[in-house]
């Protein structure tokens, strides 16, 4: 299975119908710009430079979700192979194109897998954002482009990280802005990235290119620079264990796409 999954990873496989239109309206433009991430782009280097990208706003709902598996039905619950989505996908919804009580429109839409995410944005013309990009814009506090090194900052999403998933989700944009405006990128759900297996990095620099560099539940975090910094390498380690079919109560996304 993952010999598979990383082929078609690899061979940037497109598995979206065609294009419905483009990106959402309701996104915010992000850089051009050089920050520090906490997983080196090279030996001996820290900063990472971006191009501008659009990133939406918050979180894709269960509502925008139903409306692509309605118009693309083979994303059904029911109809999709194994290969791209895992026996829980969709499992929460009252049937293969109808939400219910588990499902509320507004919720973020959960229990979708790295294939399926990646399908809904380039049905709109668009793809999932990059480690580097969610990074960015996630590093932004209320009030400042970049709040990492802020203890409060850090203490609000380790105090999620450490609340119980049990209850129901709460709708998306409930919660305030960050600097640039974007919501729920802490505290609502974790979101899929373009390249999350790609953070599977081994301690050893020799071996980034090949096979043993995959290894077990966020390594990558390990052999970070930063490593300080708690909050961002739980969200590696956790994107790092997944593989591209899995879903998860608490895994959503939400969709990028170069800036014009």
């Amino acid at each position: 299975m993952r010999l598979t999954v990383c082929l078609l990873l690899l061979a940037g496989t497109s598995l979206a119908a065609t294009s419905t239109g483009g990106a959402g309206t309701d996104s915010v433009t992000l850089g051009p710009a050089k920050f520090e991430s906490v997983l080196p782009p090279a030996p001996g280097k820290r900063a990472v430079a971006l191009a501008s990208f659009r990133l939406d706003r918050r979180p894709v709902t269960n509502a925008e979700f139903l409306a692509f598996v309605r118009e693309h039905p083979r994303w059904r619950r029911d109809r999709i192979p194994r290969l791209f989505a895992d026996a829980q996908y969709l499992s929460h919804w009252q049937g293969a194109d109808r939400l219910g009580e588990s499902a509320l429109p507004a919720q973020p839409v959960t229990r979708v897998s790295w294939f399926a995410a990646k399908a809904y944005c380039e049905s709109r013309g668009a793809r999932l954002a990059t480690w580097y990009e969610w990074e960015y814009a996630a590093a932004a506090g209320p009030a400042v482009a970049d709040a990492r090194r802020d203890p409060a900052w850090r203490q609000t999403i380790l105090n999620w990280y450490a609340r119980p998933s049990s209850k129901p989700l709460a709708a998306v944009g409930q919660e305030s802005a960050n600097y640039y405006g974007l919501q729920d990128l802490h505290g609502l759900v974790w979101e899929w990235v373009l390249d999350f297996n790609a953070l599977l990095i081994s301690n050893d620099s020799r071996e980034q290119g090949g096979a043993n560099r995959l290894k077990f539940c966020g390594e990558g975090a390990l052999s970070t620079a930063d490593r300080d910094n708690y909050a961002v390498l739980m969200r590696i380690a956790y994107l790092s264990a997944l593989e591209a079919n899995y879903t998860t109560g608490n895994l959503g996304f939400r969709c990028a796409l170069e800036a014009s």
